[in-house]
Parts: structure tokens; C-alpha cells; sequence
């Protein structure tokens, strides 16, 4: 892979950051807040880009310069000179996997597999007079469980996120939080019960109307706390634009 080659996957690398960044797929791969570093990132790569090209041709006019002056036993030294190793290409997958490839957003799968991430809020701010009232499933889950629901008593709640079923059938809305990265994604589960849907599919989006029970569960996978949320009502909607959820380990 010689100069010019390098640039041209410099560029078209810092090109598909801009192009993520500046539409919502890096939201796939990082937390909103990351979303100006990825546009310096992309910025970054694309100057890269340019100084290489600036930088070989000021090389090329040097060495023709230079060849005029040496004459034929530089040109001779010159063409004795390795190519570069043809596994260098081989760095051009990742950047065709960013471009052709979107990857879907965690769903049930990781989240039935990996405990609940649910950790103490540090604090529990006033809540609106809103009614139904729509929390996160962090929030929720967060006031239940360590609050003991003191801020939930007697009111209407109104969660979404994704329905994923664990191995003995109990159903979860659950949203993965996110600490930096989809690599570092958690879940955080809230069990359905009550006016549950008959006819349930992991990974649909549903928007939950309920009340707060003290109803608890363990997770069966690290024994983690899940709260329960009394359903009154549930209906699917469309997959929010941020599927995951950046207040997990606020």
C-alpha cells in the first residue's frame, strides 16, 4: 500500500465518521455525548489525508529533482527498493465493514445473558406532575429498588424499551446503558406484570403504562435487583432514534 493509497483510506475513513456523525448511526457504536469527538475524529483523519498527498508529491518533485542531478545511479539504487506488503491492504475491511455495514442496536439477546447493571442513583430529583408520568427504565428501576418506590406511590408511570424473555418465560422491558460505548453496554431490567400482552416477542419496542408494585425478582444471572411495574396498559412503537439508555451509572 504505497502514500497515495494510504491517504485515500484515510480520507474515505474520516469521510464515514462525518457521515455518521452528522446523521444518527454513531449513536450504534457510542453514547450521544461522544458525537464531537467522532466529528473531530473524522475531521482528524481527513487533514491527515490531504498532508499526505501535500507531503508525496513535495517528495516526488525532491526525488525527480534529485534524480536529474544523480543521474542513472540513482535511478538504479532507486529501483532496487521494496514494494510495501501486500497484507497492508488487508486494512481496508474495517473501514468497509463501518461503510457497508450498520450494526443493529443490543436487544433481548445480550440482555438475557448478561445481569442487570442497575446501580443506586446518587440522588432523586423531583419528579413532574405529568399523568401518565413517562420515566426511563433506569429511573424507574433505580427509585424502586433503592427508594423503595417512596417517589412512585400512586402514581402513573410510563416506560419503553424492548421486550426480551428470560429462559423460564418472565418477561422484561429492558434498555442497555451505555457507559461510552455499545462495547461497555448493560442492561437494566423491569419485569411486566398484570395486563402483560398475550402474544410477546423479544426485541419488540413497547410503551408501558403501569403503576409501581414492590414486587421484586433476582436476576438469574448475577442475582441482580429487578423491580416489577404493574401494566396496565402495553403498545408497540417504533424503535426510538437513541436505543440505548446513557443514565445506567449516573
Amino acid at each position: 500500500m504505497n502514500r497515495q493509497a494510504q491517504a485515500a483510506v484515510l480520507f474515505l475513513l474520516g469521510a464515514s465518521l462525518l457521515h455518521a456523525a452528522t446523521t444518527d448511526l454513531y449513536l450504534r457504536y457510542v453514547k450521544q455525548g461522544l458525537r464531537p469527538l467522532v466529528l473531530l475524529s473524522g475531521a482528524v483523519l481527513i487533514a491527515a489525508a490531504v498532508a499526505t498527498v501535500w507531503y508525496e508529491r513535495k517528495r516526488a518533485r525532491r526525488q525527480k529533482q534529485a534524480d536529474h542531478q544523480d543521474g542513472h545511479a540513482h535511478a538504479h539504487a532507486h529501483a532496487h527498493t521494496h514494494p510495501e506488503p501486500r497484507v497492508s491492504w488487508l486494512l481496508v475491511l474495517p473501514l468497509f465493514a463501518l461503510i457497508l455495514v450498520a450494526p443493529p442496536a443490543l436487544g433481548s439477546y445480550s440482555a438475557t445473558r448478561t445481569g442487570t447493571a442497575l446501580q443506586e442513583p446518587l440522588a432523586y430529583p423531583a419528579l413532574p406532575a405529568a399523568d401518565p408520568l413517562p420515566l426511563s427504565v433506569v429511573d424507574y428501576a433505580g427509585r424502586a429498588v433503592y427508594d423503595h418506590g417512596r417517589t412512585l406511590r400512586g402514581r402513573r408511570v410510563q416506560l419503553t424499551g424492548f421486550l426480551a424473555l428470560d429462559r423460564d418465560g418472565t418477561p422484561y422491558l429492558a434498555r442497555m446503558a451505555l457507559n461510552c460505548c455499545a462495547a461497555d453496554a448493560q442492561p437494566v431490567k423491569v419485569a411486566l406484570t398484570g395486563q402483560v400482552p398475550p402474544v410477546l416477542q423479544p426485541d419488540t419496542w413497547l410503551r408501558v403504562t403501569g403503576t409501581y408494585t414492590p414486587r421484586r425478582a433476582k436476576d438469574p444471572v448475577n442475582g441482580g435487583p429487578i423491580p416489577f411495574v404493574e401494566v396496565m396498559e402495553a403498545k408497540p412503537v417504533a424503535a426510538p432514534k437513541d436505543p440505548y439508555d446513557e443514565s445506567g451509572n449516573s
